[in-house]
């Protein structure tokens, strides 16, 4: 896919990040917000078992919900689980053609949907998660690379920024879309293609200012896509006390099949694939996707492929972390 012709890639390769001005209609915000509302009361109620908590930031989470005055949960896992209330909603919005449109344009890919076609699914079903406010105190995130840890050299550090963008492109696509109004991703454009500076290597892990940093500003519907090894961090705010959810904010990530990407050789194929697959499967989405129940034939073909793609990965029982805390 010419770049010229992909302005959403064109920010992404740029900036690190491309926000998308109302992707959702209103009437489909109220929906996922009703929807995610249910999830999260569910989830804090400790009759969902799969979640985030404060004050930890990476998996694996603890099995149970902290009490709110401990801050409680920061986010909702597997959102398109067959036993998730309001799964046929996320389904919809994660499988439709105005989100995976904008997945293809970015991975460079295009699927022509034509039914006397066999064509090969490329994308992979990741994750769909929903990050949503602590109780009762703030919380924050320490600036990170999604896949890259802190404690790299310099030399490792570019080497594994190239290799996890060939051409300039992820491997997957990744995504926070607000249902609320949501100021809590910060980020520092253009540090995706670059080490760290010396006053970044240097900083605070919770440093609340560091050079040319931006608080990405989404109102409800927006979107951005954003490449996973910026540098970026959360700074989220407590939602009051016994009343409305002030952050729902749906988070999400789809995959490339990579043995369809490949243009270095199959081990360094297989290298990507095995990155990509800790950084989903530690999530645990590979404990369930298999289930007969969690067929996905009843929103799309295409959304059973995907499904059936994420199982060929396995079911990430081995496969670690990407990174601790």
């Amino acid at each position: 896919m010419d770049t010229e012709t992909s302005p959403y890639l064109d920010s992404l390769q740029n900036d690190g990040f491309v926000i998308i001005p109302s992707l959702l209609h209103p009437s489909e915000i109220n929906t996922l917000r009703e929807a995610a509302t249910k999830a999260t009361a569910l989830t804090r109620s400790g009759q969902w078992p799969f979640f985030r908590t404060v004050p930890k930031q990476f998996p694996p989470w603890p099995k149970d919900v902290p009490p709110a005055s401990e801050g409680g949960i920061w986010g909702v896992q597997h959102l398109l689980h067959p036993d998730m209330t309001g799964r046929n909603e996320f389904a919809k919005l994660y499988f439709s053609e105005k989100v995976l449109g904008i997945v293809e344009e970015l991975l460079g890919v295009k699927y022509t949907g034509k039914e006397e076609e066999e064509e090969e699914e490329t994308l992979v079903m990741e994750l769909l998660n929903l990050l949503v406010a602590p109780e009762r105190k703030d919380f924050e995130l320490r600036w990170h690379r999604d896949d890259i840890p802190s404690t790299v050299t310099p030399d490792e550090e570019i080497r594994l920024l190239e290799s996890k963008s060939p051409q300039g492109r992820q491997s997957h696509a990744q995504y926070n879309l607000a249902l609320c109004p949501d100021t809590s991703l910060i980020v520092i454009p253009g540090s995706h293609r670059r080490i760290r500076t010396e006053t970044e290597q240097n900083a605070d892990p919770y440093e609340a200012y560091l050079p040319g940093q931006i608080t990405v500003k989404l109102e409800p519907g927006d979107a951005v896509f954003y490449d996973s090894n910026i540098l970026h961090r959360g700074v989220y705010k407590p939602k009051p006390e016994g009343g409305k959810e002030t952050r729902l904010t749906l988070h999400g990530s789809v995959g490339l099949k990579e043995n369809t990407s490949a243009t270095d050789g199959d081990d360094k194929s297989a290298d990507r694939a095995k990155v990509r697959a800790t950084a989903v499967l530690q999530h645990s989405v590979g404990m369930w996707i298999d289930r007969d129940d969690a067929d996905l034939s009843y929103i799309s073909e295409r959304a059973e492929r995907m499904r059936r793609n994420l199982i060929a990965m396995g079911r990430g029982e081995d496969v670690g972390y990407s990174l601790e805390g």
